[in-house]
């Protein structure tokens, strides 16, 4: 059985037709093409490259060649525009290839920077942090929707959902998932606090103590139970204060107008005064208090 590749859809499969003319791509051999007529790719989303990987793809290429070749657009002065392969261009250049096996294609900026970041995301070695940035750049500079996204890298909506979440929380810990300090397991735990600060403070504390990710759950869970509570006793405390308050001044006015002064309120805290009277004489005398008050 064929193996699937990581977004089990074909790159050509999830690129706009409308943007990639495809009349040079049908050709079943790749060119060979002068490596420095190929130009870096200006929409690459990933600009950290490790030398250590990249020294060891080289002496790869010097013992058994390209055995994957790049696609590049062919510029109007001559040159090539690199659109995927920036560590297999990287690693030719340090093995001193004199050409490189590539197909060619037809696109446009915006099919240029799509292709970029579809060949970018179906990478297995692609830190959490970077399918984040790759997903938001997507949905942003190609103004697509997060469930149109997900139909077009083949993945749940739920999953970029979750990847792009990452990039709301502080620098510090995406740096760490971008290292590797962290999994994701621990970063979508993060998520579930509100503030920063306590944030900062549980990563921090991941680190120090190597928490694995239920641990981390469970601290989470007390913490919002904890705050949940505090809050819920606030309130509570505030709602009995002011209807202490409100049974006072029912008191007090009761007193004053010698009658059983009543006061009707919803939750919001809105209301009314009723006061009733026996006859008009009754009526009369509430008047006078009134205008005695008034002036």
């Amino acid at each position: 059985m064929a193996k699937k590749n990581a977004l089990g859809r074909g790159l050509d499969a999830l690129i706009d037709t409308s943007t990639v003319k495809t009349q040079e791509t049908q050709q079943r051999e790749p060119n060979e093409i002068d490596i420095t007529l190929i130009e870096a790719n200006p929409f690459q989303p990933r600009t950290t490259f490790d030398e250590e990987a990249l020294q060891e793809l080289s002496d790869s290429i010097k013992e058994l060649g390209i055995i994957q070749p790049l696609t590049v657009r062919k510029l109007d002065n001559g040159k090539y525009q690199l659109i995927s392969g920036e560590r297999r261009l990287r690693a030719s250049k340090l093995a001193d290839l004199k050409k490189i096996p590539a197909y060619i294609r037809v696109a446009d900026d915006q099919g240029m920077l799509e292709m970029a970041l579809v060949e970018n995301i179906q990478r297995e070695d692609l830190n959490a942090i970077e399918v984040a940035i790759s997903y938001q750049r997507l949905m942003d500079e190609c103004k697509l929707t997060q469930e149109t996204l997900s139909q077009r890298v083949g993945k749940k909506r739920s999953t970029v959902a979750n990847y792009t979440r990452l990039l709301n929380l502080p620098a510090k810990i995406q740096i760490g998932i971008r290292d590797e300090k962290i999994s994701m397991g621990h970063a979508r735990a993060l998520l579930a606090l509100k503030d920063d600060e306590t944030q900062l403070m549980i990563y921090d504390q991941i680190l120090k103590y190597d928490f694995s990710v239920r641990r981390v759950e469970d601290i989470i869970r007390e913490l919002n139970n904890d705050e949940n509570n505090t809050e819920k006793k606030k309130v509570k405390k505030k709602v009995l204060s002011t209807q202490d308050d409100y049974n006072q001044l029912q008191k007090h006015l009761s007193n004053c107008f010698t009658a059983n002064v009543e006061f009707k309120r919803n939750t919001k805290g809105n209301g009314k005064i009723v006061i009733p009277f026996k006859n008009d004489e009754d009526l009369e005398r509430i008047i006078a208090i009134l205008d005695k008050v008034n002036t």
